[in-house]
């Protein structure tokens, strides 16, 4: 008789009930927030920030030089305005960049508040009981004493003061345990790290937000100087994002001089400038108030900083015109050679009204100057140099156009460079190229005559506003105590055991039994379980 056996037939598989769009769609969200909050993201997203920030230290930004940003650009035709698309010399306000900043503070934020939660429970929650066998312990100490288990406890409590201590009863007649723990501080320093760290990148934002900047050159010996009446008097500005540029704090800053140290090798040693300031009250009472402001070292104006930023100089040429009547003009030439401070620059002059018929006749008479000025010149040859940065013995190699110079024109011109297209169409004649030294000059064909009166110096200050700089300084403090907090501070934890000896005796009443256990690896707990247990037991025999 055979007898076949049966194969039982598959169960058929459950299938999960299928989700609703809305269902799909939440799952999607938390499951998306849950990634974006976790520590890792987190991690990865700092790391990206900083990578995201190399552009901006490499590359020249627009905030702070346009002029070398557009020098950039224009030595590379093909790459240049492909990176200025990208924004890689606007870093620091991209879209890409501020995208990162922003995901990392709502990561920050998503991943802090639970841990914050988290820590407001264990610090209501008890120490843990003691653990069945306390010998398992990487520290452990087992002896006997001569006082009662409660007697044993009550002296441990009182010395066990600034730790969370619970006394509970054991297991055993007459057994009694206590738990103790300590070093809750050390999490709650690493909370205020990272809480320090989102209030840190909250006040750069606010600062980005509602602060301004603006650059201006001032002419020291004196100038005029200038107000904050508006964006207009800067030579450059830039206000945050939710800044319209009104509202600016009312100031006026006066340059009286400069003074630059230099060491034997033309190296700088320190700049310092000598201001006069009014703001507040001063303002309407006409008061002016002398400070002096060093690098590093700003005026500080109701919120404002000064800052010195840089300097240079600005030569003075005397425009003599056949009728008699002079012009003189000082500007800033740009410094090419930070070490040396050989500069180049252009200075336009407009013959005095009356002097021609007629406009045109008056625009083909316009004088352009241009060339290098050398603070100590050094001649090779024809050929002028600098060969050291302070003013000792100035001098100019200049060429001098007539003609029109294009200030009539309307488009906007180089303040260190003539329009090529003037000269080019001979709307420009280039007269002489003379080498001048200060009180020298040179005559041109119509009679006119140029002198070159020396030079003096300016200053380039920046007046920053940012309301929210104090908190980034707090933050930052805030930072660093939370770090050290947490790096110093050792979570640990012991427990005790005491129980009635099965065998009394004068020297051991009671068996007591105790153990350690540091949370984090931290150097050094052996060596304080030991103090501990010494300051604690002092009436035990036992070995450990």
């Amino acid at each position: 008789m055979t007898v076949t056996a049966e194969t039982p037939a598959a169960p058929n598989p459950v299938r999960p009930p299928r989700q609703s769009p809305l269902g799909r769609v939440i799952a999607l969200l938390r499951n998306t927030w849950r990634g974006l909050t976790s520590m890792r993201t987190a991690l990865m997203l700092l790391f990206l920030l900083a990578l995201a920030a190399i552009p901006g230290a490499l590359l020249p930004q627009r905030s702070l030089n346009a002029q070398k940003v557009d020098q950039y650009i224009a030595d590379r035709p093909t790459l240049g305005p492909w990176m200025d698309r990208l924004e890689l010399f606007d870093v620091f306000s991209s879209f890409w960049f501020t995208a990162v900043y922003v995901l990392l503070f709502v990561s920050l934020v998503g991943c802090i508040l639970p841990r914050v939660l988290d820590h407001y429970r264990a610090l209501r929650t008890p120490p843990v009981k003691a653990p069945r066998n306390l010998s398992r312990l990487p520290h452990h100490f087992e002896g006997g004493d001569t006082a009662t288990p409660d007697e044993v406890v009550e002296r441990v409590r009182k010395g066990l003061r600034g730790w969370r201590v619970v006394v509970q009863p054991g297991n055993r007649e007459g057994e009694v345990t206590l738990s103790a723990e300590k070093g809750y501080s050390r999490e709650l320093g690493n909370l205020v790290f990272h809480l320090a760290l989102v209030g840190l990148l909250a006040a750069i934002a606010i600062g980005k937000l509602f602060g301004y900047e603006g650059n201006v050159v001032v002419i020291a010996d004196d100038g005029p100087g200038f107000c904050t009446t508006s964006p207009a008097v800067f030579d450059s500005f830039r206000a945050g994002n939710v800044n319209d540029g009104t509202g600016l704090t009312p100031m006026c800053i006066r340059v009286k001089n400069f003074k630059a140290d230099y060491l034997p090798n033309g190296q700088a040693e320190m700049f310092t400038s000598d201001l006069q300031y009014q703001a507040g009250d001063d303002l309407s009472t006409g008061t002016w108030r002398d400070t002096s402001v060093q690098v590093n070292h700003p005026l500080r104006l109701a919120g404002d900083r000064i800052y010195l930023q840089g300097h240079g100089f600005a030569p003075t040429f005397t425009v003599t015109f056949p009728n008699g009547q002079t012009r003189t003009e000082t500007i800033q030439w740009k410094p090419d050679d930070a070490t040396t401070f050989l500069s180049s620059g252009v200075l336009r002059i407009d013959p005095p009204g009356g002097m021609y018929p007629n406009e045109a006749e008056r625009r083909k008479h316009q004088v352009a100057i241009q060339g290098l000025f050398a603070p100590t010149a050094l001649l090779h040859g024809s050929l002028l140099t600098s060969r050291y940065p302070a003013m000792t013995d100035p001098m100019v190699a200049v060429d001098i156009y007539r003609g029109e110079t294009g200030l009539d024109t309307g488009r906007a011109q180089s303040l260190f460079s003539l329009d090529p297209e003037m000269i080019k169409q001979g709307r420009l004649t280039k007269e002489q190229r003379v080498n001048l030294k200060p009180g020298e000059g040179a005559t041109l064909a119509d009679g006119t005559k140029v002198t070159f009166d020396g030079a003096k110096e300016f200053v380039n200050l920046q007046v920053s506003h940012d309301p929210a700089q104090q908190w980034v300084l707090v933050s930052a403090l805030t930072m660093m105590a939370g770090l050290l907090g947490s790096l110093l501070i050792k979570r640990r934890r012991i427990w005790l055991r005491v129980y009635p000896a099965a065998e009394p005796s004068e020297k051991r009443r009671t068996v007591v039994e105790m153990g350690g256990l540091a949370r984090t690896d931290q150097a050094g707990w052996g060596g304080e379980f030991d103090r501990l247990r010494e300051r604690l037991l002092t009436d035990n025999p036992g070995e450990k």
